[in-house]
């Protein structure tokens, strides 16, 4: 953040006099320039046109996460933390740091009330701009008064950019006990006055969107809540969703094995019982199983589901016989060559709109393709729901052992210290058919 410096000394006894910063709308008022020769003027490359030449996608993802705190609460160590994330993935970002900002365009402000206005105010311009170019502006600043943030905030939204307050909220005595530059040392001994959180009062935030450090979190534990509250705004994206198996534990196998018996079966293909086993070891996660007709049509029309890649539908079909068996049921029992292999919850059966399912997915809808025609041998109705699999599926082909899950790749592309992992996709069961 922006610290304190001896030649700023004289800046800090005026500070500490006890003058309120100015007001905002006095500051609007001295930030807009009275000269009626001046007029704003507008690009003509809008935003989303920047946005195709930036990043991982083609959305905009310009923003500003201020991040305000005490000298020494990791304002800056986290923000940096967050700009390596955010790099990693692909999304641009930029850093600006208070002492940084110090000594370059705000090289000739000190730290009286005035200054530290204008100090804020200019980066919340230059973050701004960031934002607007469609860069993450991730600004590390004491910024001590909650005028001066709402000032900043005010900006953003008159522009109509996403803004964000990220309180680094750790305890005065941890700061102090940090004390990374001797500052907060020399502020107890007199030979700074004025220095925030001693003898200048800090006003935390009143409404931040994102807290953090006031229970002592690991770093990487703060940069995933930054990350993941940009997630959950759709500021930027999510990277793969977490895996998640659909597996019966094993405590409860035997009491869930015992209800199967009791419902109404469903018999599967070859085909239907590989994409179940795709669902079952968390391939295709965030689905918890055969698609519903919302999830279906959104795979259909915009190649994803829960902002997640997802351009070919896992269905399983149905006749208007096996139909007229399954609706009504709170639940029902996946088969394959007679035995049970899965649950399926609250079982929703919808139209499978075969031509426009194989039109989309494969930009045709003739039988000569081998895919196009299982579809259409199939039955004319899909049945969605959520899945509680019994058991591990195998085939018996001497493959199984080769047949790892995605948990337990992961694992062993960890315990191999791997940095890459190169990928080759020889078979699944689109493909079985050429």
């Amino acid at each position: 953040g922006d610290t304190h410096t001896p030649q700023d000394q004289y800046d800090m006894q005026s500070r500490s006099s006890g003058v309120p910063p100015p007001n905002v709308a006095t500051r609007f008022a001295r930030m807009h320039s009275d000269n009626k020769n001046v007029v704003t003027v507008k690009h003509t490359v809008s935003r989303s046109k920047r946005a195709e030449l930036l990043g991982v996608d083609s959305k905009f993802h310009g923003c500003t996460v201020w991040f305000t705190g005490l000298s020494g609460a990791g304002k800056t160590t986290l923000s940096f933390a967050v700009e390596a994330e955010l790099t990693r993935r692909g999304i641009p970002c930029y850093g600006l740091d208070g002492d940084n900002c110090r000594t370059g365009i705000n090289k000739n402000l000190g730290f009286s009330p005035a200054d530290r206005t204008e100090n804020i105010r200019r980066v919340g311009e230059i973050s701004k701009l960031f934002a607007d170019a469609g860069v993450v502006a991730l600004s590390s600043f004491i910024s001590p008064y909650e005028a001066d943030r709402q000032m900043v905030r005010e900006l953003h939204d008159a522009s109509d950019l996403p803004f964000m307050v990220c309180h680094v909220a750790t305890p005065l005595d941890i700061c102090e006990g940090r004390d990374p530059k001797g500052l907060y040392k020399r502020a107890r001994a007199g030979e700074i006055k004025g220095f925030t959180g001693i003898d200048s009062k800090y006003e935390p935030p009143v409404a931040a969107e994102i807290t953090i450090g006031a229970l002592g979190e690991a770093k990487d534990a703060c940069v995933a809540q930054v990350v993941q509250y940009l997630e959950d705004h759709g500021i930027v994206p999510g990277l793969l969703p977490e895996v998640v198996e659909l597996f019966v534990a094993d405590d409860f196998k035997t009491e869930v094995a015992a209800e199967a018996a009791t419902l109404v079966q469903l018999p599967m293909s070859e085909v239907s019982m590989q994409w179940l086993q795709v669902l079952a070891e968390g391939w295709a996660s965030p689905l918890k199983g055969f698609m519903r007709e919302k999830e279906f049509l959104q795979a259909l029309h915009f190649n994803a589901i829960s902002r997640h890649n997802q351009s070919v539908p896992i269905v399983l079909p149905c006749t208007a016989e096996q139909k007229a068996a399954i609706e009504g049921k709170d639940a029902i029992t996946l088969c394959y060559g007679g035995k049970a292999v899965a649950i399926l919850r609250a079982p929703e059966v919808y139209n499978g709109i075969k031509e426009e399912r194989c039109s989309r997915t494969f930009g045709l809808n003739h039988e000569g393709h081998p895919y196009v025609k299982m579809i259409h041998d199939a039955g004319d109705f899909l049945v969605g729901g959520e899945l509680e699999v019994l058991d591990r599926i195998t085939w018996g082909d001497g493959l199984d052992k080769f047949r790892k899950t995605p948990l337990e790749l992961r694992a062993q592309f960890k315990e191999m210290g791997a940095d890459a992992v190169y990928a080759f996709q020889l078979r699944n069961p689109v493909h079985n058919g050429h």
